[in-house]
């Protein structure tokens, strides 16, 4: 079968247990080895929404492709159909995803968790929808039945549905396998939540997964990623939930960002990170590679008569004498970023500063002195001339 091109089509599920040369077929098809994978730009792929509520809800074996739509399947039906009614009346633009839900659980079926409030509410029936809507999503307030439980820790998200897109049934458990298994290496167990969750849009993506955690300030903000591969998996556990860094090469995009600022965040943190090449960096200044290069030049602010060349201050004892000047200029950049802890985008090059003025009065007084010199040889030529003619 031929692997699917459209982001979001649906896919037949298949329900038998594949032996390990279908499994590999499968991933070649489908999972971390097909052909697709990587060849789009995720950041803006992620529709605008302030608040991202998940009904805990069976289990991504049991999800009908359209579950929200399904008959079958009542409280998510119905739940679905009452925000979408009461959307005008909304004070949060609000989207819906169903998750793993099992009873006898952390996240029982009918729990609902709602973010970035960090809230849960235990045990929505199909009899309470409308009423939960209502005072919940619409007015903000409690929902008398149940009383919200306050979330600590983070939370990921990964799209399982399998029924929807195969991409996401073979990329999705995979991820939360090897989720599992790191995060109870790390010891984690209680501080970060994996669990899988049904279509969020752009299948093509897959892997997709979606994390709620604190950022540097200390608030829950929910980040998108795309193309997430199970080695890919501890990195995200440490650069963006244990550090709070976004991962930028598979990041989609942020809760409460439209797209076109999620695509400006992204070029903005690659602008601060220095993300642009050592090339665009001296086209923007106008600098020449070849009369900044200091054995071409002379040397410093020399061969081009300006303040802008490029000169290595690397200790002697750490410039390779086998490489050429530039690329010893390179491994000074490198050790001046350490220093200073930051990148810049023009950090390629080295402005090489004005003398100060004590170098100009050294250079001064240099000069006088060798006049000084050539003047009383002078005075001593001019006497020993007049002693021979008298």
């Amino acid at each position: 079968m031929a692997s699917p091109t459209a982001g979001d089509a649906p896919l037949a599920p298949d329900t038998t247990i594949p032996s390990a040369t279908a499994a590999a077929d499968l991933d070649t098809e489908f999972g971390f080895q097909r052909p697709e994978l990587g060849k789009e730009k995720l950041a803006g792929t992620v529709g605008f929404h302030e608040r991202h509520v998940f009904l805990c809800y069976k289990g991504p074996e049991l999800w009908p492709s359209h579950v929200e739509a399904a008959e079958s399947d009542r409280l998510p039906r119905l739940l679905a159909a009452a925000i979408k009614a009461r959307k005008s009346n909304l004070k949060k633009t609000t989207k819906l995803t169903i998750c793993k839900g099992e009873d006898g659980t952390e996240s029982s079926n009918g729990d609902v968790l709602i973010f970035p409030d960090m809230i849960r509410y235990k045990g929505l029936t199909h009899f309470d929808v409308d009423n939960f809507v209502e005072e919940v999503l619409v007015k903000d307030t409690e929902w008398l039945p149940g009383s919200p439980e306050a979330m600590k820790g983070s939370y990921v998200f990964v799209c399982s549905h399998g029924s929807r897109d195969k991409r996401c049934g073979v990329c999705g458990p995979a991820l939360i396998k090897r989720f599992k298994e790191e995060i109870n290496g790390l010891g984690l167990d209680g501080q970060v939540a994996v669990s899988a969750c049904s279509h969020v849009g752009g299948h093509k993506y897959a892997g997709n997964v979606i994390i709620f955690s604190s950022d540097a300030k200390g608030e829950v903000t929910g980040h998108w990623y795309g193309y997430v591969v199970p080695d890919d998996v501890p990195v995200l556990l440490h650069k963006h939930i244990g550090q709070g860094e976004i991962v930028d090469h598979l990041w989609r995009g942020q809760m409460g960002l439209s797209e076109e600022e999620q695509k400006k965040s992204l070029e903005l943190r690659n602008m601060t990170n220095g993300g642009s090449s050592a090339k665009e960096s001296l086209e923007e200044t106008g600098t020449d590679r070849a009369s900044c290069n200091p054995a071409a030049a002379g040397g410093c602010c020399q061969g081009n008569g300006g303040f802008t060349c490029c000169q290595s201050d690397m200790p002697k004892e750490k410039q390779d004498k086998s490489i050429t000047a530039e690329q010893n200029q390179k491994g000074l950049e490198k050790e001046n970023d350490k220093e200073s802890g930051v990148g810049s985008k023009k950090g390629h090059t080295k402005i090489c500063p004005m003398p100060t003025w004590f170098e100009t009065w050294e250079r001064a007084d240099t000069y006088a002195a060798l006049a000084v010199v050539a003047a009383a040889a002078s005075v001593f030529v001019a006497f020993r001339v007049y002693k021979n003619l008298i």
